[in-house]
């Protein structure tokens, strides 16, 4: 396990600790939420009878809302406290799930090509290469599989909603490959009354030209673009708060691609 693994491990471990916001379960599901949480522009398909990996998102959400779909669901996560989220919302439905530990960066304890569906959430920027994450993928997806990868707006990463100057968010990080990105994490992330040492959000840039060509070049056509499809903006809201700040600096984006023959 290298430093990004050891420093990525402890800050979930920490986080799951002070239930911060992407570690609780959901326990809230039905058919019908569990497929506008999952597949919002319902390009997946149908999902009944589907092998599909969550690739780096435990924590009890995504994988809940595939199993109560008729997928067959297996998570990869680097935190064990996060998988054990997903046994628990496992429980709670009276689904199965598989769970292993494992990094992103090595699915060597999965077979090849034995998944219809890659869903990755928000966990691409946790690592230096997003080429070599791709890379894994490809070797555990089948030909015409999907993957389905949330990551940071390469555009907008280190902008906060404090940075309101009265005309627009200020950007004060350089747009460069391999960039460090640390910030400290929103407000609503977790209760800043918790006593437990939660470290830094420590993020890597992967440009938008190294996201997309990494992908083609490791054999994917690109069905679908989204840029935060999940959040609601507000122009007109007040200045410096959340909606207001992702109205003018949209946090996230998604890719659905395909793996070629």
């Amino acid at each position: 396990m290298d430093a990004v693994a050891e420093y990525n491990q402890a800050r979930w471990k920490a986080l799951a600790e002070v239930n911060a916001l992407f570690t609780r379960p959901r326990f809230d599901l039905d058919v019908e939420t569990a497929r506008v949480f999952v597949d919002p522009t319902r390009l997946l398909g149908e999902l009944g009878g589907k092998d599909i990996l969550c690739l780096a998102g435990g924590g009890g959400q995504q994988s809940a809302a595939f199993a109560l779909l008729g997928a067959n669901v297996t998570v990869v996560d680097l935190s064990a406290e996060q998988l054990e989220r997903d046994v628990l919302a496992a429980k709670h439905y009276g689904i199965e799930i598989k769970v292993l530990q494992a990094d992103m960066r090595d699915l060597s304890a999965l077979e090849k090509n034995s998944f219809d569906i890659v869903h990755q959430a928000y966990s691409l920027n946790f690592v230096p290469s997003c080429v070599d994450v791709f890379a894994q993928v490809v070797k555990v997806l089948r030909p015409d599989g999907l993957y389905r990868v949330v990551c940071a707006n390469p555009f907008t990463m280190g902008a906060k909603s404090s940075d309101w100057n009265g005309l627009g968010y200020v950007f004060g990080e350089p747009y460069i490959q391999d960039a460090v990105i640390t910030y400290d994490d929103q407000e609503w992330v977790y209760d800043r009354e918790s006593k437990v040492e939660i470290g830094k959000p420590v993020e890597y840039r992967h440009t938008l030209s190294t996201m997309v060509n990494g992908l083609i070049g490791s054999g994917f056509v690109l069905l679908h673009v989204s840029d935060s499809s999940d959040m609601h903006p507000d122009a007109a809201s007040e200045p410096g708060t959340w909606d207001h700040f992702v109205a003018y600096a949209p946090p996230w984006l998604s890719f659905l691609a395909r793996l070629e023959n």
